[in-house]
């Protein structure tokens, strides 16, 4: 411990306390000799009060010496850890699609043979080789090709789930709200890049529903626990309209805002893919499985299809999962072909509106529509998107929103808004089949659960259907667990997916864009000659949010010469297409 540096802190504290004198004194001491030092230190020390205001100045400092030391250790440590997990994430082996095409092929039998690359597949094979288990997966297209690319983009409880819960004391419902609330929470903490939190604003256009609405989303606070994202709060009609402008301002009373979650869904789905190979598991895009194979009336494997060229093969399993969300009813037949449908499809219609329509870390929720439903309004990646769910719908693979559709959200989200929302202004729009499941073994098989079945048949075919996309991690926690019953196997420990964050998590910050922008260039091709130019705010962000860590790789690519922006105006770059082909 420094003394003279204590006896500093004493002179600033006593100058509030002390005559000019006593300054003067305590200047002098540290002037002079050390002989003199003990004297006048000596008769000091005679004053008791005097005593105790040095001591106190003495502790001070060490106080202040120690804390600032052990919070620079803990910088330090914290640095040195993601430094660490950054260089484990980079050096992270992603197979090739060629190299998992050859593993698929030469392994005798696996443990547990996925069918279905969407956000239940992958997840299930991230979970079976994350437990020590031998896996494989086969998508018949492209990885979040179907459902887990068309959502509403949300991670979320489920407000009006817990409305229909509390209107119809619905334990059900509820234990999904809870359930959802938890794994919102796990999400965000297993891909960052990948998600944030984002304010929801309710508008009340009745004094009832300030109230109504206030002690609703107080209760959805109360049930996200420690994973609570933000509180939810009141505020009047100018902050109302400060906050979304575009909100209708005629009969407008107050708002409710609250926070949930949101996410890439189809690049989670991909980064799942990706972490389940990095982690062992053998996951194949592209291959289609053409029957069922069976042994005793037991299932045991599938002839699959490369429908790239055709090639056709056996892959053997001890057990085999069908989670195809929508076409589940499908491979259900290719098991018994007299089965009983369990899906009963429900089409999400989703329109893109330009980025005026809402503000920027905002979101709107119509919890109140001309049929019921409820249409959400979000930014999204510098555009608007609005949307709803519920709908009748047959199973097709590439569902079109129809037109009605359409018209329905944007009369919907026009008696909300301060502007008509016109034809025109839609950009694009999307439909996706969520599978509703129903549980073949109810004895209430009117009742269509909005949580996931799963379900095993006669011949051991296990089947997972149903639940939402932030579940995704409970629904093959409990599908492998079943897996694991059935088949009797031997995994090394339970499950730890909880823990197990995506690829490009580890070592992310939401500082990493300017990690970017400091550290790296572009090189751009243009006519016969390179021109170097900056990694701007705008490509910094979208690769540190589409890519995390691993976005230093896309930007040594970029400094290669493929540092050109596709399209004017777009932050994606040409190294972008280089990093898909690697």
């Amino acid at each position: 411990i420094n003394a003279e540096y204590g006896v500093q802190i004493s002179i600033q504290i006593h100058t509030y306390l002390t005559d000019d004198r006593l300054l003067l004194l305590y200047l002098f001491i540290l002037r002079t000799d050390k002989k003199k030092q003990k004297m006048y230190l000596r008769g000091i020390y005679k004053r008791k009060w005097l005593k105790w205001m040095l001591g106190v100045g003495i502790f001070g400092s060490a106080a202040f010496n120690y804390g600032l030391r052990r919070t620079q250790a803990k910088s330090l440590e914290e640095s040195e850890r993601l430094k660490h997990e950054r260089n484990a994430d980079l050096k992270a082996h992603i197979p090739t699609r060629e190299e998992q095409l050859r593993n698929l092929k030469n392994k005798k039998k696996f443990d547990m043979l996925v069918i279905g690359g969407g956000a239940t597949g992958t997840g299930i094979a991230l979970d079976a080789a994350t437990r020590g288990l031998s896996v494989a997966l086969v998508e018949r297209d492209d990885f979040s090709c179907g459902t887990s690319s068309r959502s509403t983009k949300l991670v979320h409880g489920g407000v009006r789930y817990l409305e229909k819960a509390v209107k119809n004391f619905d334990t059900g419902q509820f234990h999904l709200v809870l359930d959802a609330l938890y794994e919102r929470k796990t999400f965000l903490h297993l891909c960052p890049h990948l998600s944030r939190k984002l304010p929801i604003i309710t508008p009340c256009y009745t004094w009832w529903e300030v109230p109504y609405y206030w002690a609703g989303l107080k209760i959805y606070d109360l049930l996200s626990g420690s994973g609570k994202l933000g509180s939810s709060l009141y505020i009047d009609r100018e902050e109302s309209l400060r906050r979304f402008p575009m909100l209708s301002g005629d009969d407008l009373k107050a708002s409710v805002v609250y926070y949930d979650g949101q996410m890439n869904d189809s690049r989670v789905n991909v980064s799942l893919a990706l972490t389940a190979g990095v982690h062992g598991a053998v996951v194949c895009n592209h291959v289609e499985v053409v029957t069922l194979l069976k042994e005793n009336n037991t299932v045991t494997g599938a002839t699959v299809k490369d429908t790239i060229n055709g090639e056709i093969w056996d892959v053997n399993a001890q057990v085999v999962v069908n989670a195809t969300g929508p076409f589940s009813d499908s491979i259900r037949k290719m098991d018994e072909p007299n089965t009983v449908n369990i899906i009963n499809p429900s089409s999400g219609v989703h329109i893109v509106l330009p980025d005026y329509y809402s503000p920027e870390g905002m979101g709107l929720i119509i919890p109140k529509t001309k049929d019921g439903r409820v249409v959400f309004m979000l930014p999204w990646e510098g555009k608007t998107i609005a949307g709803t769910t519920d709908s009748s719908v047959e199973i097709t693979t590439n569902p079109s929103p129809h037109e009605n559709e359409i018209q329905f959200i944007l009369d919907s989200i026009s008696d909300y808004l301060a502007v008509q929302v016109r034809r025109q202004d839609v950009l694009s729009a999307w439909s996706g089949i969520r599978p509703l499941a129903i549980d073949p073994k109810a004895k209430d098989t009117a009742s269509i659960s909005r949580d996931h079945v799963v379900t095993v048949s006669d011949s051991g075919l296990i089947t997972v259907a149903g639940g939402k996309w932030t579940t995704y991690r409970k629904m093959a926690k409990d599908t492998v667990d079943m897996a694991i019953k059935l088949g009797e196997l031997k995994p090394t420990n339970d499950c730890i997916t909880s823990n197990v964050r995506l690829i490009g998590s580890n070592g992310y910050t939401p500082s990493l864009f300017c990690e970017l922008a400091q550290n790296h260039y572009r090189l751009k091709h243009q006519r016969h000659f390179f021109n170097k130019a900056n990694i701007s705010q705008d490509i910094a962000q979208h690769l540190s949010h589409a890519y995390g860590v691993r976005a230093f790789l896309v930007c040594e690519i970029a400094q290669d010469g493929f540092g050109k922006r596709l399209a004017h105006g777009y932050p994606y770059l040409e190294a972008e297409t280089c990093w898909r082909a690697v």
